[in-house]
């Protein structure tokens, strides 16, 4: 049986009574705090060995407790921090004073043992549990087979150096994977740097990316900010043609020279970019240099559209929704469970970005505390363009007839450019009578004469 001292600050009766009697059966003396100042008095009294600590709290929030207990010297023991999602923001400034790991809520009474028991055997090293908050409150959400794939293989490319090409559709995360690859990585206390791609001009980039040596003073360039942890380049189909001249050098020497320098400086930067989807088709066009890319795809992760994976999104918007209540003081609402089926069915063409803003909006603008179908329908019933993929039409938002022909429309217009044109072809693909074919084509507004000139 334990004998260590536990006190557990948390603001919810029900919390705090859960962990005391899970703890005193493990043999734990317990004390328990409603707030900050529960729990000063709580210190003045008695020593600790752990403190369970919880973030938004009424009076004076967690983080300030622990700054106050950090700058005062007063931290003569383990940390543990808990919220429900909390932010990277906060997890920072936990890291950063001291705390030793993050549990979430709704609590997993297992891990919440686990967890206890690290922290009590880390007494003697504090730091050493200190870089375990970030990995936890960054990796990913969702269930689903993929996001547990893609997560199991961030972990298994963080324990390298090589570069990180990671593939995808606007918005589906990829800058989320990327801070997640560098917080589970061995650089994860050095510097994690990020450059927009579009930002580096052809004038700019060279100075932007190497820096520059004048009259004694160094000016850092992004290889320079991000030595011994990472440099994210974002979007590399935006990168001119400069600019990929430049990264490609560094990428085949492991070198590169700030302008006006005169000595090779090594590359101690692991390099991580994101590519769109269509990046194949920026190759062939010649915008996008192969080799650059292969130089980049030593090591290469495709994140999926969030249609794809769309099961996740009920958590997805659990999880936006106490973010955003945690890091914006937004409303507390919840989501029916018919809003969360429609939400399922929706092709998120502009995938989690989209989730995250529609959930914004819906916790600024209503007031219920359950957020209906009717609300969602509102935000949702714009749709996706005309010229969009099928998969990313909210048919679902359209009376029957409309989405039928939507879907015929999309069908046939591609059924078609794999017949290359060739309406006999195509009514053997699909199964119709030639004449009855020609009809459907004219009534959809499909321009079969087009498509084999065109293709």
């Amino acid at each position: 049986m334990s004998s260590s001292h536990v006190l557990v600050v948390d603001d919810e009766a029900d919390i705090r009574a859960l962990i005391q009697d899970i703890l005193s059966d493990e043999g734990y003396g317990v004390v328990v705090a409603a707030d900050a100042a529960e729990a000063r008095r709580a210190r003045a009294d008695e020593k600790f060995d752990l403190i369970l600590l919880d973030i938004w709290m009424p009076d004076t929030d967690g983080i300030t407790l622990l700054r106050e207990w950090s700058e005062n010297g007063d931290l003569t023991c383990p940390v543990v921090i808990m919220s429900g999602h909390g932010t990277v923001d906060a997890a920072v400034e936990a890291t950063r004073l001291g705390a030793f790991d993050f549990v979430e809520k709704p609590l997993s009474l297992a891990k919440l043992l686990r967890t206890v028991e690290a922290a009590l055997e880390s007494a003697d090293k504090p730091s050493a549990g200190a870089r375990r908050i970030l990995p936890s409150l960054l990796a990913p959400v969702g269930r689903s087979a993929q996001m547990q794939a893609l997560r199991e293989k961030v972990q298994q490319y963080a324990g390298h150096d090589e570069s990180v090409l990671l593939s995808g559709e606007p918005g589906a995360g990829r800058g989320a994977f990327a801070r997640y690859l560098h917080a589970l990585s061995s650089r994860a206390d050095e510097p994690l740097v990020s450059v927009t791609a579009a930002s580096l001009t052809e004038g700019s980039a060279e100075e932007q990316l190497l820096g520059r040596e004048q009259n004694g003073e160094i000016y850092a360039g992004a290889f320079d900010r991000a030595a011994n942890g990472t440099l994210v380049i974002d979007e590399l189909g935006d990168l001119n043609n400069a600019a990929q001249k430049i990264l490609l050098a560094v990428m085949e020497d492991r070198a590169y020279r700030r302008i006006g320098g005169t000595e090779p400086i090594k590359l101690r930067a692991r390099v991580v970019a994101s590519v769109g989807a269509d990046y194949e088709a920026r190759i062939e066009d010649g915008s996008l240099r192969r080799d650059l890319v292969s130089h980049l795809g030593v090591l290469s992760l495709r994140i999926p559209p969030l249609r794809d994976y769309s099961e996740d999104v009920p958590e997805l918007l659990a999880h936006y929704v106490d973010k955003l209540v945690d890091a914006e003081g937004l409303s507390f609402r919840r989501f029916s469970v018919a809003a969360q089926n429609r939400l399922r069915n929706y092709p998120w063409p502009d995938n989690v970005r989209e989730l995250k803003n529609i959930v914004r909006r819906l916790l600024l603008t209503g007031s219920d505390k359950d957020i209906t179908l009717e609300e969602v329908e509102v935000e949702i019933s714009a749709g996706a363009p005309a010229d969009e993929p099928l998969v990313k039409q909210d048919l679902l938002a359209l009376p029957l007839r409309e989405a039928r022909e939507q879907f015929e429309r999309a069908y046939l217009q591609q059924q078609l450019v794999l017949c290359e044109g060739k309406v006999g072809q195509l009514a053997k693909r699909v199964g119709m009578e030639r004449t009855h074919l020609y009809r459907k084509l004219r009534s959809l507004g499909v321009d079969f004469k087009s498509v084999s000139a065109e293709d």
